[in-house]
């Protein structure tokens, strides 16, 4: 099965070039503009990198401010986002990679900003089975800027699309982030499409 085939619990990004951060986000028969991390997709992502890691990964809760906006009826667990949240993003403690109460004696990210970015949060299932090594936290899907800017290794969508987006996906619902941009995608399946018409090839048509 290609990387690129549809899926109605399969949320595939992919990157419009390697020259840009902007690309685009399918889910069966939909997409959605988004923007991935300013340190590109890599394989090898380690903690503040921006990069976004390439992969497959669960998508594991919502967090919202209740305080700006209406959550839609949704299938992921939910909780809203309090003034005292944080996500811990120093691999030095035990709560790396965890929500956590801020301010505390470890390096954490604010959960509630006024920039508007973390309005709606969904949580990606990334280094956190536990969370090991130096290998990246806080990979979310979040709401982009207004000229969807790169990320610091987030997928960011505008407000109206995530909106749109988290009442289609659940707990099976696998995030499918691909190393390849879109035009180098095309160019492999041109590729594979050769390959299997030279394995069709039969001698007796020489």
């Amino acid at each position: 099965m290609s990387p690129l085939d549809t899926d109605e619990d399969v949320l595939i990004v992919l990157a419009d070039s390697p020259e840009t951060s902007q690309g685009w986000a399918t889910l069966g028969a939909r997409r959605w503009r988004c923007t991935v991390g300013e340190g590109g997709i890599r394989e090898d992502k380690v903690e503040g990198d921006a990069a976004t890691p390439a992969g497959e990964y669960p998508l594991r809760r919502i967090y919202f401010r209740n305080d700006r906006l209406v959550l839609p009826k949704v299938r992921l667990p939910t909780r809203p986002i309090s003034e005292h949240d944080g996500w811990c993003d120093d691999p030095r403690s035990a709560t790396y990679n965890r929500l956590v109460h801020v301010p505390n004696d470890w390096s954490a990210e604010k959960m509630w900003r006024e920039d508007g970015l973390y309005d709606l949060v969904v949580v990606v299932g990334y280094n956190d089975d536990p969370p090991e090594g130096e290998w990246g936290s806080a990979i979310f899907l979040h709401i982009a800027r207004e000229d969807y800017a790169p990320t610091k290794g987030c997928v960011a969508f505008s407000q109206a699309d995530l909106l749109e987006l988290v009442p289609l996906i659940g707990p099976q619902t696998r995030l499918r982030v691909l190393t390849l941009p879109a035009s180098e995608q095309t160019a492999a399946a041109s590729d594979g499409a050769d390959v299997k018409v030279f394995e069709d090839f039969d001698e007796k048509d020489w």
